[in-house]
Order: C-alpha cells, then structure tokens, then sequence
C-alpha cells in the first residue's frame, strides 16, 4: 500500500508540475513535490479552506533571487513569483540557519497555514500558524506574520546585491504584498523548504497526502437541504 500511494502521488504531482510549467518559473521540482505532499495531507486533515492555493518558499535559494511562488492549484496558474526575505539571524545573502526560538531572528521551515488579515505597523499582513512542532510551532506567538516591506523590493536588492532581512517573518516586497496576502489569505497552505537536514514532519506522507487527493476531487455527498432528515 505505501509502494502504491508513492507511485500514485509522484504521478499526480508530476502531472500537475508539467501542466503548470513549473520549471520555467525555476520552481524545484523536489520542493514542489514536498509542498504538495503537504498540502494534501493538510487538506486531508481539514486544515485548509477549498480555495487551492498552496504558497512555497525556497530557502535554499539566495535573497537576490526570486524564490517565492503563490499556485492557484485548482486553475493551473502561477499567481505570484517573487522575493522574500527572510530571518536577519539565518544569514546574510542566503538563509542557512533556522529557529523556532523566541528572539531568535530567525526564520521557521516547515508548513504553515495562512488565518486572518490584520493591519500593523507594516500595513496589511497576515498571520500564520505553524504546524511542526519544534519547527515553527511557535510562529503565531513569534509574531512571524507575512508583510510588506520596502528591504524585500527589486530596488533594494539591485541597490545592494541581497535584500534586507527580517525578524523571522517571510516579508514580500511593498506594493504587491496586498495583492499576495489577498491571493493566501483564508486558509491555505505555505510551506517554507530549506537545505536544514534535522527537518522532518509528518505531513510528508504519501499516503496523507493520496487521501488528502482524492477527499479534494470527489463532488460534495451530501443531500440537499430540504432531504436532510
């Protein structure tokens, strides 16, 4: 059986990376393969909304390259393919260090699922909550939220050959951070891959994630209202 989920997933996330040209936009395919993995096995948990979205950072990649995507699973599109920032403690040009650590300036790997807009210092952002533990589990009570900032734009980065770095949180760039969390926002997946070989979860069952599947193509089961009994 778990022979058989492996082949059964592997077939549907290489299918759906093909169909989305995902290599064009320098997307990993082992990354996607894992972030899918995830976000079926969340879905299959109830722990996602049916918008089908599923956001993926790639730490392994340096600041001064586009290493954020935002999919619109259901349609086939890349939404958003941008920059991020990450941690100031993680490192300087690329993140190499990771922490679930109060003040440890770090940032979190692992899968989050995005919860409710809010409007702070840095204007619209949204809060994430971390589903590994000993990952990022502490990233509500971190303040690691997604937001704007002018550190995490193109012209900082041709200014200075990297972007700014964070407090932890994984910052977009100012003027289209809206429009990102606009995309996320309502309960859908982001998942934050690094080179950090301690990373483990068990969202990263293929298995989970074949269940998770199939829940998210049937047709809705339930009897009209009026036939409730």
């Amino acid at each position: 059986m778990t022979a058989l989920s492996v082949v059964r997933f592997e077939q549907v996330s290489f299918d759906l990376y093909t169909q989305m040209n995902l290599s064009a936009a320098d997307l990993s395919y082992d990354v996607f393969n894992n972030a899918l993995m995830g976000y079926y096995g969340m879905y299959n948990e109830g722990r996602l909304s049916d918008k089908g979205v599923l956001t993926i950072v790639d730490f392994t990649k340096p600041s001064n390259e586009k290493r954020l995507w935002v999919l619109d699973l259901e349609n086939r599109q890349v939404l958003h393919n941008t920059y991020v920032a990450h941690g100031r403690n993680s490192g300087e040009v690329t993140a190499q260090e990771f922490s679930n650590e109060h003040k440890s300036f770090m940032s979190s790997v692992g899968f989050y699922v995005t919860d409710e807009v809010y409007f702070g210092k840095h204007g619209k952002s949204l809060r994430l909550d971390g589903l590994d533990e000993a990952f990022n589990s502490n990233a509500r009570d971190r303040a690691v939220v997604m937001h704007g900032a002018e550190y995490a734009t193109e012209d900082f980065m041709n200014k200075y050959g990297r972007l700014g770095r964070s407090l932890g949180c994984p910052a977009v760039p100012l003027g289209e951070h809206e429009s990102i969390i606009d995309s996320v926002k309502g309960k859908t997946a982001l998942y934050i891959h690094s080179g950090d070989q301690s990373y483990t979860s068990h969202y990263l069952d293929h298995a989970n994630a074949v269940a998770g599947y199939v829940a998210s193509t049937q047709p809705n089961l339930l009897p009209p209202a009026e036939f409730s009994i």
